[in-house]
């Protein structure tokens, strides 16, 4: 995408409207992640303004985090409880916190950030050298869809209301895996902008990623209750452990 700058993709002006428009499965997240963590600690990759990270703190399981943007932190700051998270500052494929944890946690497609599958690999790297012996590593990601559209271009129509419209315009490039995805507000107040750029990836490679890792699959779900991983899922909840001799 021209002119796209991952610096900024989650610079100010996201990080105040981030929490505007909730996925709705936060409860449903931090009872799965709570149910892992047992009782030990966590570490979020990606901790942002804490959508997760404090619910799941005031679960009583406590929570560090590793974060990019120092946008994202303060604004996660502003919230009750935001400076009860500690954050280490850095690219989650690199920075380490220097502590193991029960639990490393990566949710709602973030690991696409990260844009070359050698980035992912070094992800999935510094979970392990972040999980305790019996820790997880778990992830939560879209299954693709835009590998099959055709030309591997596309328009969806994301929101349709009276006073406005939202639209999702993406571009798949089949030989990188990155999506190129702006979504566009128009509405009677002008128009807005939001791009982003993501590397998708189908299970069986994150897979092997983990296998490189020193890890390997225990469980994959289709959501956070349990539901069955099928070929029907939308999305896949892997759950890594350490790989056993």
């Amino acid at each position: 995408m021209k002119g796209f700058d991952p610096r900024t993709s989650f610079g100010y002006e996201t990080s105040q409207n981030y929490d505007a428009h909730p996925l709705g499965d936060e409860e449903d997240t931090v009872g799965f992640l709570a149910g892992l963590a047992d009782g030990g600690d966590a570490l979020e990759f990606a901790v942002g303004t804490g959508r997760i990270a404090l619910p799941l703190r005031e679960a009583g399981v406590r929570v560090d985090g590793v974060e990019l943007s120092q946008d994202m932190v303060d604004r996660m700051r502003e919230k009750p409880g935001g400076d009860r998270i500690e954050v280490t500052m850095g690219d989650m494929s690199q920075v380490t916190t220097g502590r193991a944890y029960g639990l490393v946690y990566l949710v709602f497609n973030t690991i696409g950030n990260l844009l070359t599958q050698d980035d992912q690999v070094r992800c999935f790297e510094n979970a392990a050298r972040h999980l305790t012996d019996d820790g997880v590593f778990v992830i939560e990601c879209r299954v693709p869809t835009a590998p099959a559209r055709p030309d591997h271009r596309y328009v969806d129509v994301e929101r349709l209301d009276v006073d406005g419209v939202g639209l999702g315009v993406g571009r798949y490039d089949p030989v990188t895996q990155v999506l190129d995805l702006n979504h566009i507000r128009l509405g009677a107040d002008g128009l807005a902008f939001n791009p982003i750029r993501l590397r998708l990836a189908y299970p069986p490679e994150f897979d092997l990623m983990a296998r490189i890792a020193g890890l390997r699959l225990r469980d994959r779900w289709g959501g956070w209750h349990g539901e069955p991983y099928t070929a029907a899922s939308g999305r896949h909840i892997s759950v890594y452990e350490r790989a056993r001799d």
